[in-house]
């Protein structure tokens, strides 16, 4: 499957066409919206630039507009765009890894990174320590703090130019204002001002005078800020890397060979040469290769991982069968009908895509608060320049205040205000077993109002399980089980095993069969310790001129209506127990939706199963009878959350298996049970590692308190901008004040996101 679509309609043919294309160069989320707007100008254009994953969807008229015109577009905002490479559906397992190009994008981040930290820290410590400076201290400070505002700060000059030249500010405006005046004005009064002279020291002195500046340096402002911010950054790169990983999840879920039947004989090809028509073997316990038809043999179908379905799907000669499912039990000879992007997984990674893409960017606090704070601050620059030049101190007394206004505002501790709350948050969670993805999770988790829970897997355990033994005809428990027991344990059907395993639980050491026989689509037959039994359906028994009686019967029709499987067993001419199995309840599971009710969600049951499976399992954890949703296929998932997302609600989605990847790529909130596939974790915005739903009332829990914290930490980082604008606008401002009230800052942000550490799982 490629995950480029472009409708076959050219210029001029009057085509709808869609296409999406991979966005170079933005550094925060209004670069997004800056591109998005450019391209939704253009006549029959809509646009979705999406800053998390770098790419615009864009759906366009071809009599109008061309793929050469939107790229034109972007690259005229400043920005590069081209069209991803096709991706192959299947890959051979031979094939050399291919390198991520997430990796080739923080490699230089963590480089730069790596460079500030190193220059930065003498730098710094050389201006805050008296007892640090020695004679020519400052010109080993210019040394040292010269690569890192040139090489390390790079990429902030180069945003703010691209800024500058489509009139807009953002953060990389004020980080590359603020740092390069810090650095030009040491420069200058270094070789200009009385800053160069030996012996030159920075006394620490927390004192408010003015001065003419010809004495001061900023260069660990300039630095320090420069390796904050990147931290910052790094940071938040390295939670982006896996915005992709849905898909590739996805891609990799299907079988890489396939035994193919081709003049007589069998050939094992790569799955990716597959074609319409092939006949391919499935073995027991082997991934089905593409979707087709079932032309020889009988199984159990275990597709749970694709359909929700926790019972598996008996299939013979003439029934379909999905690409990616399991076959539980016997040999099955298939046709293959659909193959490459045309199959039910690449169209389900398609719609994980296209959920993906549609969610708006999240557009971080920070960018929004700067779009109003750097024109006013460069203003108020400008304004403190003209003032006291206007009052006449003095050419050398206007830039210092100047300037000091452009590096008190340059604020470091915001660099750190997201990122560091965010890895204590996460660090945290982790030790409980949840896992944040980044920063534009926590808002979701914030707004949500509504869960919805996929049953298989997430209330349930997922597996089928032996629930309760009835017994008739003066039958004992104990001998029901092991016989049964016997006969199912030499069966493959994941039925027969929760039967065996049930069994062996409760009566210990299972006999060996003298005698078996499966009987496809009925169940299994054989000799037990002298006896003859059947353990299945009740037709087989029938077969058998046996039949349950009424107290069984009775069983047997509560059993079905409940959602359970009934299973029959008979031995020696008479039936003697009905056994109940079906997807088992978790014990934590009513716990957990009573915290999600106290958290303020409207908890709803989603499952591909039945509604009198649905419902049972609904009224056992504590759900209203209509907020239950049944006999949903993955389709139906996505139509659901975006039927609730219609109607004004904010939607957290707990899933685990790849037919829920698409409702968690599409809902506010994507909550993956760790227990779950790979396809699913990607999807989500949270992982839940321990597979306990109560984890999920933790997870929001947790989010929100992480929250809150950045919220505070950007308040504090802007605050004491703000506070301490006035002074150096009034002159007033040294540079030991600065230094110590960036110090503060960045200490007081540390401090608060360290309190983190103290949350508790109730």
């Amino acid at each position: 499957m490629s995950p480029t679509r472009t409708a076959t309609g050219t210029a001029g043919t009057g085509t709808a066409a869609e296409v999406e294309l991979m966005i170079g160069g933005m550094t925060c989320a209004s670069c997004a919206a800056r591109i998005e707007k450019k391209l939704n100008r253009m006549d029959g254009v809509e646009a979705t630039v999406n800053y998390a994953t770098e790419k615009a969807k864009v759906s366009y008229r071809g009599e109008d507009v061309a793929v050469e015109d939107l790229i034109a577009t972007v690259e005229a905002t400043g920005y590069t765009a081209t069209p991803p490479a096709p991706a192959p559906l299947q890959t051979d397992t031979d094939t050399p890894e291919t390198p991520d190009p997430a990796d080739a994008e923080l490699r230089p981040l963590r480089q730069r990174l790596t460079t500030a930290v190193i220059l930065s820290v003498p730098v710094i410590a050389m201006a805050m320590i008296p007892a640090l400076q020695f004679d020519y201290w400052q010109w080993l400070s210019l040394t040292l703090a010269a690569p890192v505002v040139t090489y390390a700060a790079w990429p902030f000059h180069r945003a703010a130019w691209t800024n500058a030249r489509h009139g807009a500010a953002t953060m990389d405006t004020l980080i590359s204002v603020g740092t390069s005046a810090a650095f030009l004005w040491s420069l200058w009064a270094l070789f200009f001002g009385t800053a160069g002279m030996p012996g030159m020291t920075h006394p620490f002195e927390l004192t408010i005078a003015r001065t003419d500046g010809a004495g001061n340096i900023y260069l660990e402002a300039a630095a320090g800020v420069t390796a904050f911010i990147l931290a910052g950054r790094y940071f938040e790169a390295r939670s982006k890397r896996k915005a992709g990983a849905a898909l590739r999840a996805l891609l990799e879920l299907g079988a890489k060979e396939v035994t193919v039947l081709r003049d007589g004989g069998e050939v094992t090809v790569p799955t990716a040469q597959l074609q319409t028509g092939d006949r391919f073997l499935v073995r027991p316990g082997e991934k089905i290769a593409t979707d087709g038809t079932v032309v020889e043999g009988s199984s159990a179908i275990d597709a749970s991982m694709l359909t929700g379905e926790s019972v598996p799907v008996e299939v013979t000669a003439g029934d379909p069968v999905t690409g990616a499912t399991l076959n539980a039990g016997g040999r099955l000879v298939v046709e293959a009908t659909r193959v490459g992007a045309d199959t039910q997984l690449a169209r389900m990674a398609r719609m994980v895509e296209d959920a993906q893409n549609g969610k708006a960017a999240a557009q971080r606090l920070a960018d929004k608060i700067s779009a109003v704070f750097v024109p006013v601050v460069i203003a108020l620059a400008l304004a403190t320049l003209g003032f006291w030049l206007g009052n006449g101190a003095g050419l050398t007394a206007a830039f210092t205040a100047a300037v000091a206004v452009l590096i008190i505002a340059c604020p470091c501790a915001l660099g750190l205000a997201t990122p560091t709350a965010l890895m204590v948050g996460t660090g945290r969670g982790a030790q409980l077993g949840i896992l944040i993805k980044g920063p534009e999770v926590l808002e979701s988790t914030r707004r949500a109002d509504t869960i919805v829970l996929d049953k298989t897997g997430t209330v349930t355990t997922g597996r089928m399980t032996l629930l309760t033994t009835h017994t008739a005809n003066g039958a004992d428990q104990s001998e029901v089980l092991r016989l049964a027991g016997a006969l199912e344990h030499a069966s493959e059907h994941p039925i027969a095993q929760a039967v065996a395993t049930g069994a062996a639980e409760q009566v210990g050491t299972l006999p060996t069969p003298e005698d078996f026989a499966n009987i496809p689509g009925l169940g299994v037959q054989g000799i037990v310790e002298g006896h003859a039994v059947l353990v299945g359906r009740t037709k087989l028994l029938a077969e058998w001129e046996i039949h349950l009686p009424e107290d069984l019967e009775r069983a047997k029709a509560a059993a079905e209506a409940a959602g359970r499987t009934a299973i029959a067993v008979a031995w020696d001419g008479q039936a003697r127990a009905v056994l109940e199995v079906a997807d088992a309840v978790k014990d934590t599971s009513p716990e957990a939706i009573r915290r999600l009710r106290a958290l303020g969600l409207t908890p709803l049951l989603l499952t591909g199963d039945n509604k009198a499976v649905a419902d049972a399992v609904a009224k056992e954890v504590g759900i209203d009878p209509e907020h239950v949703i049944a006999d949903v296929m993955p389709e139906d998932k996505v139509d659901v959350v975006k039927k609730l997302q219609a109607e004004g609600r904010s939607v957290a989605m707990v899933g685990d298996g790849v037919n829920d990847a698409a409702a968690l790529a599409q809902a506010d909130l994507g909550l993956a049970m760790g227990t779950g596939t790979d396809a699913a974790i990607e999807a989500g915005d949270l992982t839940l590692v321990r597979g306990d739903l109560r984890a999920a009332a933790d997870a929001i829990r947790l989010a929100r308190r992480t929250l809150t914290t950045i919220r505070v930490n950007l308040f504090w980082a802007f605050a004491y901008n703000v506070a301490a604008l006035p002074l150096a606008a009034a002159g007033l401002l040294n540079p030991m004040i600065a230094g110590a009230a960036m110090a503060f800052s960045s200490v007081f942000v540390v401090g608060n996101s360290l309190r983190l550490r103290g949350f508790k799982a109730v």
